[in-house]
């Protein structure tokens, strides 16, 4: 399977870098091809430019900045992202890849009556989102709604295959994490990929 994954951190040392490490390994046990996007390592530009917004819609024209990454989408069959929830989201960069990537023609059309069709990423099945959050549960979940399983879960799936199948790793309460708790956690994160 094709996979594309998505990193999302500044801190080498960080325990993000560590989870990513083991995707990145459990990938390659599979046998996976994959394709690895490290957002801040490759100093992405997460900024939408005035023009890039001007031109958002013209299909001809709107990817032509990050044509590589619009590659890396058209051809990825599962999606992996691994990135800390800051403030209870997903990090800029990450959220400026969105912005700048899934982009009409690449991953939806826009008809000229103003409807959106989503068949540009059928062959898309699988994602697995590797997150953690500094607060508990019931804080992220009941309180805020979780607003990244509701892009990622929702929004981003909908552009997927049918069926497309989304696996969540979430550790919560992750700056009072004990060493146990987070091999514990790396375990997880390995099971899930392995299963992609």
């Amino acid at each position: 399977m094709r996979v594309l994954v998505i990193y999302c951190h500044p801190v080498a040392e960080s325990f993000a870098a560590s989870a990513h490490r083991t995707v990145l390994e459990a990938l390659a046990e599979a046998g996976h091809e994959v394709t690895e996007v490290d957002l801040y390592a490759e100093r992405f530009d997460p900024v939408m430019s005035r023009q890039e917004r001007l031109e958002y819609l013209n299909t001809e024209r709107n990817e032509r900045l990050v044509q590589r990454y619009d590659d890396q989408l058209a051809t990825a069959e599962a999606l992996v992202l691994v990135y800390p929830s800051w403030w209870y989201g997903m990090p800029a960069m990450l959220k400026g890849y969105f912005d700048r990537v899934w982009l009409p023609g690449v991953a939806f059309d826009v008809t000229p009556d103003g409807k959106v069709k989503t068949d540009r990423l059928r062959q898309l099945r699988r994602i697995l989102v590797v997150t953690t959050y500094g607060a508990s549960w019931s804080m992220v979940r009941l309180v805020l709604g979780d607003p990244a399983r509701k892009l990622i879960g929702r929004a981003i799936r909908a552009l997927c295959a049918r069926g497309c199948r989304v696996t969540w790793c979430v550790h919560y309460k992750m700056d009072r994490a004990r060493p146990p708790e987070l091999r514990w956690f790396l375990q997880r994160i390995r099971q899930a990929t392995l299963r992609l």
